[in-house]
């Protein structure tokens, strides 16, 4: 009886053991490298229907599969007037989301007339809902949350970019 006694007590000692040292595992934090801002471009937004420049803003780009599926993960944020413009091969729906994004953006939701189309303010950092652009796009301007209200942004505003 004793013997089985103690071999119960080593069981139930071992499985502590491996659960504690699993919930030490779980606890330690993966290192990510820091993404830089790349100034790729320059987009300008336009009052409605007139040349009378709103904005603009130092672009990078997001084109291929890679740079559009990850977007501005894993960034701290970008300064007031940088952006990310998601080119697509052709104008259909879209839908964001803000899977390792930690910081709140607007996303701005572009038709291939390059007339803004809809709008997602202050969408929030690791908020995996997605985020329809409601119509069929081709482009997406991400920037920092708040701008466009700040800008007094509206549908039907358009834009224009270049590269460097």
């Amino acid at each position: 009886m004793f013997s089985k006694i103690n071999k119960g007590l080593i069981v139930v000692a071992t499985i502590t053991t491996l659960a504690f040292s699993c919930k030490e595992e779980s606890k330690k934090t993966i290192a990510t490298e820091t993404i830089d801002f790349s100034h790729e471009g320059d987009l300008t937004i336009f009052l409605k229907s007139s040349d009378t420049v709103k904005t603009k803003f130092n672009i990078e780009f997001a084109e291929t599969d890679y740079e559009t599926q990850t977007g501005l993960m894993y960034r701290k944020g970008m300064a007031i007037n940088e952006g990310m413009l998601f080119i697509f091969p052709d104008e259909r729906m879209h839908s964001f989301y803000m899977k390792n994004t930690e910081f709140p953006l607007d996303i701005i939701y572009i038709k291939e007339n390059l007339k803004i189309a809809s709008f997602q303010e202050n969408a929030q950092p690791l908020n995996e809902d997605g985020l329809s652009s409601q119509v069929p796009i081709k482009y997406v301007l991400e920037v920092n949350a708040g701008l466009s209200q700040e800008l007094g942004l509206s549908i039907g505003d358009s834009i224009s970019f270049s590269r460097k």
